[in-house]
């Protein structure tokens, strides 16, 4: 009875190890998938980022109670993805410039961005730079994707609330009082 047990153990023993070596074969296919993926989820979300997207400030001037003004914007609308905790030490083109804010955004091109923020008393100004998917899973984890889906899904709720207003309005002005 006891070899029948050490043998079903070792059975189990060696599919546990057959599996592990699957799971190491494949892990690297399976993660240039997984950005081939994010890279198609961010052009076809292209479109509605130029609808629903936002402007985000480049540059401006601090005045003494720290409002901006002067400010200049990004030409292209983006959505947030997600925000750093830990954000880079200084800015890859200005190593004097410490980041204090640093966030991952899809822009209305589809393609993925950070963008840091540096400020002193005087200025508030920002580096941005292109993330291919993989890096944006890499930095920012699948948190990035899955505000990337949420916020499509909450923009599609969003617009059928809208279209249901309408048809009710419609409605309402059609129908004789």
């Amino acid at each position: 009875m006891e070899d029948v047990i050490l043998n079903g153990y070792n059975r189990l023993i060696d599919l546990i190890q057959t599996t592990d070596a699957g799971i190491d074969k494949h892990s690297e296919e399976i993660r240039t998938q997984e950005a081939e993926l994010v890279a198609r989820m961010g052009a076809l979300t292209a479109p509605v980022i130029q609808t629903m997207g936002i402007t985000i400030l480049e540059k401006g001037k601090k005045d003494n109670k720290g409002d901006i003004y002067d400010a200049k914007h990004y030409s292209s609308k983006v959505f947030v993805l997600g925000k750093s905790a830990d954000p880079a030490p200084y800015r890859p083109d200005n190593m004097s410039r410490q980041v204090i804010d640093q966030f991952c955004l899809i822009s209305a091109d589809g393609k993925f961005y950070e963008v840091m923020y540096s400020a002193d008393d005087l200025i508030v100004d920002s580096y941005m730079g292109e993330l291919t998917p993989r890096q944006l899973i890499d930095l920012y984890g699948y948190d990035a994707v899955f505000m990337l889906y949420k916020g499509m899904k909450q923009y599609l709720e969003g617009q059928e609330n809208l279209l249901s207003a309408l048809e009710v309005t419609l409605q309402f002005l059609v129908k004789p009082v």
